[in-house]
């Protein structure tokens, strides 16, 4: 009964069949993050799903830097995720989050943002989030942002504030769009800049394709792993791990050798073959 109703909303949900929605296999996906709430499509169930799959999925490039194809149909990216159960990068997980929640008749526009740099240098439109329309509001949805990343949506408002855990985050509305921020030492950043607009699977494709691919895109040729929670963050980056805390506090050590693969299967919940994690440590030591 279960299915056949979510399969109805799939059918009454526009565009789902350029994204291929109907194929998601929806009890496996909710097995994996371990949910069994109440699928209703209002706010709650997002806020909840949206916080399961953060806490399930870490944040990780790791296919591209062993050379492998980022494919972003639904298919492989649930084979890989739910089945394999590995993490993604951006445009994997706000996908399969997409896929998810169109499953369970919540309308989702799938967005491509424009991340901010340090030093304030435009970058491409390469990062992708979700805008979700519930209960009579847009919010800003995202689960693939890594370790910065919003752990529950925020409503998209000016001026929107929310914690989230001890994290603080707002939106504001800027001249071309919207800007997500978060608080960090003692101040407000950037994280990215967006417009609501409709994008299409190729527009996914092709920024997934520069990231992956381009030699001077960090996600081609660096290990980058991230997880975070309420109360810490761990990124990994090449073989340098960094753990932040809503206090300021930031820890950095290098890993030795032993550490690396026990590090990604005890923090990040990835279990790789040998042979996999010793290229990928080669790649880490650079």
């Amino acid at each position: 009964m279960l299915v056949t109703m979510l399969t109805d909303r799939v059918v009454a949900s526009a565009g789902s069949a350029m994204w291929g929605v109907a194929g998601l296999d929806l009890p496996a996906y909710l097995g994996r993050i371990g949910d069994s709430g109440e699928l209703a499509p209002t706010f709650e169930t997002l806020r909840r799903l949206h916080r399961q799959h953060v806490a399930t999925f870490c944040f990780e490039n790791l296919d591209a830097v062993l050379g492998r194809p980022i494919r972003l149909d639904l298919p492989s990216v649930a084979d890989k995720l739910v089945r394999r159960r590995r993490g993604g990068y951006c445009h994997e997980q706000n996908l399969l989050f997409a896929a998810v929640l169109e499953c369970l008749g919540l309308p989702v526009r799938r967005l491509l943002a424009r991340v901010v740099a340090p030093d304030g240098s435009p970058r491409p439109r390469a990062h992708s989030c979700l805008v979700v329309d519930v209960d009579g509001q847009s919010w800003l949805a995202d689960v693939g942002f890594g370790c910065e990343g919003l752990l529950e949506p925020i409503a998209l408002a000016s001026a929107a504030r929310a914690y989230q855990g001890d994290w603080q985050y707002r939106v504001r509305s800027t001249r071309d769009g919207w800007l997500l921020e978060t608080v960090a030492g003692r101040g407000w950043i950037g994280l990215y800049s967006f417009t609501v607009a409709d994008f299409l699977p190729p527009d996914f494709e092709m920024a997934s394709y520069f990231l992956s691919t381009h030699p001077h895109s960090p996600f081609s040729r660096q290990v980058i792993v991230q997880r975070g929670t309420g109360e810490v963050r761990h990124a990994l980056r090449g073989d340098e791990l960094t753990v932040s805390r809503p206090d300021g506090t930031v820890q950095t050590r290098r890993l030795a050798h032993g550490e690396f693969a026990a590090l990604l299967e005890d923090v990040f919940g990835l279990q790789l073959a040998n042979d996999e994690l010793e290229r990928l440590w080669r790649a880490a030591r650079g």
